[in-house]
């Protein structure tokens, strides 16, 4: 589990501005990262399919070539590492776009390097806690049936119908919170905390877009969804799917 700093964690910054990339790494270094760069998406998606052990990635909004949406896009169909945008976009539908293509979280430039930090352990905190404690299941909880979808606890892994569906670490979170509860009804904010933490109060509306992306990958019909049902008001339950 991490525990300080970075020990023993990887992160990949992509970002076309080499200041930047050296003032993110140098901090991190210090931090007990250890760091890879790339300056563009092409050369971000190259490192991440030949090397498995990143465990996150910070990713530029703004970058020519390929920028950082259609990178985190093309990220998604083959990896679920976290990734965390750095955009000089502060505007709410612009980050809940990164959302819906896949982001875990995203940070305003400019940006404390404290901050960003932070952002960073905590969701490397919460992936490790994630792993820990379903690592520590017993054989008989590891495995969620619910009608055609199944949840490997310990795999982190998703079937729909026995096909494999690829969810990133926060949608795992909720998927794996809600699945385990049928009936029970949370609320925005409760999921937000299970999934990201005490830190992301105010992001509360963010999770709409994570629960979006959800259906997407596991409803039949999205406008009847019969998986994760909304109850208007108050926030979402998983429906009695048998």
């Amino acid at each position: 589990m991490l525990l300080h700093g970075g020990e023993d964690r990887t992160v990949l910054i992509v970002d076309d501005e080499e200041k930047i990339i050296s003032f993110i790494a140098s901090y991190l270094r210090k931090e007990g990262y250890r760091v890879h760069e790339a300056s563009n998406g092409f050369e971000a998606l190259q490192l991440l399919e030949r090397s498995p052990d990143i465990d996150l990635v910070l990713l530029d909004w703004m970058m020519p070539g390929i920028n950082g949406l259609e990178t985190c896009r093309r990220l998604r169909t083959f990896s679920q590492v976290p990734v965390i945008f750095l955009t000089a976009k502060s505007d709410e539908v612009d980050k809940l776009i990164g959302l819906e293509l896949g982001a875990d979280d995203y940070i305003t430039k400019p940006f404390s390097i404290r901050e960003l930090e932070a952002r960073i352990r905590v969701i490397l905190r919460r992936v490790s806690v994630s792993t820990t404690s379903v690592d520590n299941a017993r054989s008989d909880n590891e495995i969620l049936k619910r009608g055609a979808l199944t949840i490997h606890l310990t795999k982190h892994a998703v079937r729909l119908q026995g096909e494999a569906v690829m969810m990133t670490p926060t949608e795992f979170k909720i998927l794996k919170t809600l699945a385990q509860s049928p009936g029970r009804v949370y609320s925005r904010l409760d999921l937000l905390e299970i999934a990201l933490g005490e830190e992301y109060a105010g992001y509360e509306r963010s999770i709409d877009t994570h629960i979006r992306n959800i259906r997407k990958k596991i409803e039949n019909d999205f406008s009847n969804p019969v998986f994760i049902v909304t109850v208007h008001g108050v926030g979402y339950k998983f429906g009695d799917v048998l």
